[in-house]
């Protein structure tokens, strides 16, 4: 698996476990990478709509958004299916 892939997946693991929102700096923690690198997957994620960031204050907390909480279950359905049919 690509690193890029590997590393977002990382991120949207994370938030999956925290439904209630995360910071950057606890998203980089629990994904094991720097803030700045997190902070890097963190953007192309939002930009490609699959989290959501809604600053508290001075905190930006982030989240996963519900849509695709939905397709990433899907998925891991299909994938289980897939595995079984072999």
């Amino acid at each position: 698996m690509p690193r890029i892939k590997h590393s977002k997946k990382q991120i949207v693991e994370a938030l999956k476990k925290h439904p209630e929102g995360l910071t950057i700096g606890k998203v980089a923690k629990l994904s094991k990478m720097s803030r700045i690198t997190a902070t890097k997957y963190i953007q192309e994620l939002i930009g490609e709509r699959k989290i959501r960031e809604r600053r508290i204050g001075v905190a930006r907390l982030l989240f996963l958004k519900e849509r695709f909480i939905g397709r990433v279950d899907e998925e891991k359905i299909i994938k289980k299916i897939k595995g079984k049919l072999r």
